[in-house]
């Protein structure tokens, strides 16, 4: 009998802290090798798959992340696709939900794992959580369903004991070893003695159709949060910004805005002109529904499309991308109130958080 070949993934180092690794006899960070990696995680070599890396140059603090960063991102695991079962990406986690987010958009018909993955701690410290998190990822990277298909085949964030989809994902948390929350889609598996997948969360790819690589994304975005006492000339001056051609707008409650005329005019008057102005909630969790109060019914008349349920890593990283390619406003504005990726919660989606164990 012929034995299979083993699966096999690819690491992609990118930067932060789990690259950090710390040397015990001088007290220095060293930077990211896989030899480094597997002296401090030995358990690697025991993994029932083949391990390789590849790393930027020079590795980025995940601050410095943006958008001509996420294209490289991008180009490493298509041009290696063909070649692993799986991908796991070592990111700082400042921005982690940003480029997850970025990535469910540019890696179309994606059909195996991408699992983002980082630490709060270095490896080489004794209380690590890059240990785990590493294996762990590692593990679901090349994990398969017993018909031989990914188990996984989406982009995710893997942290503490919780699979996350990657675009419903944000950080919640500077300190704590869980410090990722997704507010309004289940987790994707639960981690604990054994991996348990939700498999009717998980989405599933077209096997007929390839994953198609994207390398556009226009960064003329910004994000507006509202608040009680928000000056009209603040307003007025972001809305009329050169080259602006998109805004989240971060309301109260469910999609809600003051009821001042200047504002509404203002609103009104950008959204005709073109630009494309997304109602996303300051709220951890829940969605935007403008129809239901009259603070958020005024925002639908003058223009304004709704983010339903979506991050704002989400909703920042869907635009550049739509941008990016050159869609007309009302293009951007029907796909911004379509899932692309599993981003956003339509009424069709609802079954999927019911729980259901592979």
């Amino acid at each position: 009998m012929t034995t299979p070949p083993k699966p096999s993934v690819l690491l992609i180092y990118t930067g932060g802290t789990i690259g950090m690794i710390r040397n015990p006899e001088t007290g220095a960070l060293e930077s990211f090798t896989f030899e480094h990696l597997s002296k401090h995680i030995p358990e690697l070599k025991q993994m029932d798959c083949l391990i390789s890396s590849v790393q930027f140059e020079p590795p980025i603090d995940s601050s410095n992340m943006e958008p001509a960063l996420w294209v490289e991102l991008v180009k490493i695991i298509h041009e290696n696709y063909d070649r692993f079962d799986g991908f796991v990406v070592l990111h700082g986690s400042d921005t982690m939900a940003y480029t997850a987010s970025a990535m469910s958009f540019a890696l179309e018909n994606l059909a195996k794992p991408v699992v983002f993955t980082g630490s709060q701690l270095p490896i080489g410290v004794l209380r690590t959580d890059g240990k785990e998190n590493l294996i762990t990822a590692i593990e679901i990277a090349h994990a398969k369903r017993p018909d031989g298909t990914p188990t996984v085949p989406e982009v995710c964030i893997l942290f503490q004991d919780q699979l996350l989809r990657g675009n419903r994902t944000t950080k919640v948390n500077a300190e704590n070893f869980n410090a990722f929350r997704s507010p309004n889609y289940a987790n994707l598996a639960d981690v604990g003695v054994h991996i348990n997948y939700y498999t009717r969360r998980i989405r599933r790819p077209d096997a007929s159709l390839p994953m198609k690589p994207h390398f556009l994304f226009d960064t003329n975005v910004v994000v507006l949060t509202l608040f009680p006492g928000i000056q009209e000339r603040i307003v007025s001056e972001v809305l009329k910004m050169k080259g602006l051609k998109a805004i989240i707008l971060k309301t109260f409650g469910t999609g809600n805005a003051p009821q001042k005329e200047w504002f509404t005019r203002a609103v009104r008057e950008a959204t005709r002109r073109g630009l494309v102005i997304i109602n996303v909630t300051q709220c951890p969790s829940g969605s935007v529904e403008m129809e239901r109060y009259e603070t958020g019914r005024q925002l639908l008349e003058a223009g304004v499309t709704s983010g339903y349920d979506t991050t704002v890593e989400a909703a920042v990283t869907k635009l550049m991308f739509l941008l990016g390619h050159g869609y007309s406003p009302e293009e951007v504005r029907r796909q911004m109130n379509m899932s692309l990726a599993g981003e956003i919660t339509l009424e069709s989606d609802r079954p999927l958080q019911q729980d259901s164990l592979s």
